[in-house]
């Protein structure tokens, strides 16, 4: 026990870092707070990509989805915007979980600067993206984490 007292439900979640490319994806725990990288999609088309998607709902059985949502720096949307939006509403349809959107801005800059750090290539476009997914969960799981106990 960590003794924290919380009101979600514990369980496993995915992030996704959507990219028509690639999607980095990472998963974590919610009562916890942690969370890791796990692995990058590479497909293009949606069969291979959703194919990967499923064996992973299948293998971790989470409880939520967290999808990064890609703003402009002052907060506007564009059209990587409509594009997350789409993929998050698919994820939701095809796999009945409720999906999350979690600000996304910066996250792909910060993994390259810990990928440097740590000594590894801050060109490595797939660690990069797996990285970036794993800020965007964190992210959400530490806002998550504070709104239940700013209500408690």
């Amino acid at each position: 026990m960590n003794g924290r007292t919380t009101s979600r439900a514990s369980g496993t979640v995915l992030a996704f870092d959507f990219g028509t490319r690639r999607i980095g994806v990472a998963v974590g725990e919610r009562e916890t707070g942690t969370a890791h990288p796990l692995e990058t999609i590479d497909a293009e088309d949606n069969q291979t990509r959703f194919a990967r998607i499923g064996a992973m709902i299948q293998e971790w059985r989470p409880v939520e989805l967290v999808v990064g949502l890609p703003l402009s720096m002052d907060g506007t949307e564009h059209e990587m915007t409509l594009r997350c939006q789409r993929f998050a509403n698919q994820l939701r349809g095809r796999y009945n979980l409720q999906v999350h959107f979690a600000d996304e801005r910066l996250t792909s800059a910060d993994a390259a600067t810990r990928l440097f750090e740590a000594g590894g290539s801050s060109f490595d476009k797939a660690a990069i993206d797996a990285l970036a997914a794993q800020r965007i969960l964190l992210d959400h799981l530490a806002r998550t984490d504070a709104m239940d106990h700013d209500a408690t």
